[in-house]
């Protein structure tokens, strides 16, 4: 237990180190301070026509469970999207949500990107399909935010999820983390890759992939990231890992195809660059595949997702519901038990909630010793200059 507080409060410093970043680039941006008028004004128009006419609450300490629960279950349903099942363990995640409160999840697009999250809040404004809630790379969340795409609510345990985390209006807020990981089908790869530079060798020939396109995909741009850091790269510089990629698909060892629980399944995608949590999941969930995972020691990145509200829900209630759910005691430990990190790890481990069991599941801590985490600016950064350089250097 020790070891992981330590891990947490390590991950914690490091990040808090990008927080000025953060504040500068939200300040300065005109487009942020026009998108969250935006945001202020559908916000509270839609906020009135919540279930029976009630304005769903800014914080959930502000009204009892009791009640949230009775005007959620008026609505009766909830849209969440691109939530795949075996991601940080979201398939116990909903169908506990489902069970506890007697609602219905239209879980759209499982296998989305953040990209899509955030377009389909705007394609779908108005519709009763449209998603109530989102979980997006932290990117996304910044440019969400500030194109008035979120809702403000502050779930009731707001203040033990770590500052450098969330967003203090309240628009978005962490809700797990994990390190960008190699994983590999054993019946498919005789010699097993150990770092970033072992990815080039011709034995890995048509077999390495991505989860996503580092162009949409918050999963991709970390995947990204961490091979620039092997490479020369920095958290400032990221055209290496760029051009490692490049290298990476001009000798044929890059393959298009993106990695989903199919393509493990299948064999498809022998090799995936993925988050921790998983293809630490792929282990278990496809047996015959054979599934084994590292943490390449020569460029170690971490990176969290964040939770937000569509600011024009079409079930108010019920989205505020699912957060409470989410950063609660027992959401934040199905997340764990995925292999994921959840954002109130030192709140639980200092109460003493988190069982053994989940703890020695995971990895050893010592793996993620190294783990570099990038600051909000940077993560910007980086995704312009994927936009910018991915399509020549590397193609769609």
């Amino acid at each position: 237990m020790e070891d992981y507080e330590a891990q947490e409060q390590e991950f914690w410093r490091k990040l808090e180190e990008g927080e000025m970043s953060r504040s500068q680039m939200l300040k300065r941006s005109v487009a942020a301070a026009a998108g969250l008028t935006v945001l202020g004004s559908t916000g509270a128009a839609f906020a009135a026509r919540g279930a029976a006419g009630a304005a769903p609450p800014l914080k959930g300490n502000s009204i009892s469970l009791k009640e949230l629960i009775a005007e959620a279950k008026k609505e009766g349903h909830l849209n969440t999207i691109a939530l795949p099942p075996d991601w940080a363990n979201y398939g116990e995640m909903m169908s506990t949500f489902q069970k506890k409160y007697g609602l219905a999840i239209t879980n759209d697009n499982p296998d989305g990107s953040s990209a899509q999250e955030n377009q389909a809040i705007t394609s779908l404004k108005g519709d009763p399909r449209a998603p109530d809630v989102v979980d997006v790379g932290p990117s996304f969340a910044v440019a969400g935010a500030a194109a008035g795409l979120y809702g403000k609510y502050f779930p009731s345990e707001f203040s033990t999820i770590p500052r450098a985390m969330k967003d203090t209006r309240g628009l978005w807020y962490g809700d797990y983390w994990g390190a960008i990981s190699i994983g590999y089908n054993q019946n498919l790869i005789s010699t097993p890759p150990t770092t970033w530079k072992d990815l080039l060798k011709p034995d890995y020939k048509g077999k390495v992939a991505l989860n996503g396109s580092p162009l949409q995909s918050n999963s991709a741009v970390s995947g990204v990231i961490a091979a620039s850091l092997a490479n020369g790269g920095s958290l400032a510089d990221v055209g290496p890992g760029i051009d490692f990629f490049a290298s990476l698909k001009k000798s044929g060892n890059f393959i298009p195809v993106q990695t989903t629980s199919a393509t493990v399944a299948s064999g498809q995608t022998p090799i995936s660059i993925d988050w921790d949590y998983n293809n630490l999941a792929y282990v278990t969930e496809f047996p015959a595949a054979r599934w084994k995972v590292t943490i390449p020691a020569d460029g170690v990145y971490g990176g969290y997702y964040a939770q937000a509200i569509n600011a024009a829900a079409p079930h108010p209630w019920s989205a505020r519901l699912w957060e409470e759910f989410v950063y609660s005691d027992q959401g934040q430990l199905l997340y764990l038990k995925g292999f994921a990190h959840p954002a109130r790890f030192n709140d639980l481990a200092n109460r003493k909630k988190i069982p053994s069991s989940l703890l020695n599941a995971l990895p050893s801590p010592a793996l993620y010793a190294k783990a570099k985490f990038a600051s909000l600016g940077q993560q910007s950064a980086a995704k312009a200059k994927i936009a910018t350089d991915w399509t020549a250097k590397v193609g769609a």
